[in-house]
């Protein structure tokens, strides 16, 4: 099963401020390495589950966060800036599942981090009257091609949110909001484990999941 995989960056765990996911300084390096485990975590977890390929979309800023050749499982990978389907670039038809790795909650959400997609424009969003995230956003573009998203990870009001509009999606909740700058994080090792096993059961089960 050829598996697409959307990663974020501020659902991961022990990042909580905006120097650990922007820029090149030591913080946003070490928060890259964080991502990268997770990340991983979620390939190993899917190949354990059924996936015979996976192609990783990195969705975050500027969009080349992942060092190409660290990716587990021979994972191919898109990169950079400037993609006309953005945090969805690369998905088609072919696909069996997609999975949300390190997403965060919406703007205005007593979530780490919290935004959609720029916090300087967007105030809200809603489907159907139902507040949703970058999450709940992306799952309908994946309906577009009628492929199902089957995991989500990040933090609980980012989780929680993609649940209302995906019942029955795995998720994986990596820490817990304190504030907007502030969180209860898994040890990064713990994550990495609840995330592959998460991953693990999406993918097997995909095969029944459907789209919204």
């Amino acid at each position: 099963m050829k598996i697409f995989l959307s990663s974020d960056m501020e659902g991961t765990a022990g990042i909580v401020d905006w120097a650990q996911c922007i820029g090149d300084g030591p913080g946003a390096a070490a928060g890259r390495e964080l991502l990268l485990a997770e990340v991983n975590a979620a390939i190993a977890g899917a190949i354990a589950g059924g996936a015979t390929e996976i192609v990783v979309n990195d969705s975050h800023s500027v969009m080349r966060n992942l060092p190409p050749a660290a990716l587990a499982g021979q994972a191919s990978y898109i990169s950079g800036s400037h993609k006309p389907m953005y945090m969805m670039q690369g998905l088609d038809a072919s696909f069996g599942a997609v999975l949300l790795v390190s997403y965060h909650g919406s703007m205005g959400a007593a979530a780490v981090l919290s935004h959609t997609y720029s916090p300087r424009a967007v105030l809200e969003a809603r489907i159907d009257g139902t507040v949703t995230g970058e999450a709940g956003i992306n799952a309908l573009v994946a309906a577009h091609y009628g492929v199902p998203v089957v995991l989500v990870t990040g933090d609980r009001c980012a989780c929680d949110e993609t649940a209302v509009l995906l019942p029955g999606v795995h998720a994986a909740v990596v820490k817990e909001p304190v504030s907007r700058l502030a969180a209860h994080s898994l040890h990064p090792s713990r994550a990495c484990a609840l995330i592959w096993a998460a991953a693990e059961r999406a993918v097997a089960g995909a095969a029944a999941a459907k789209p919204p």
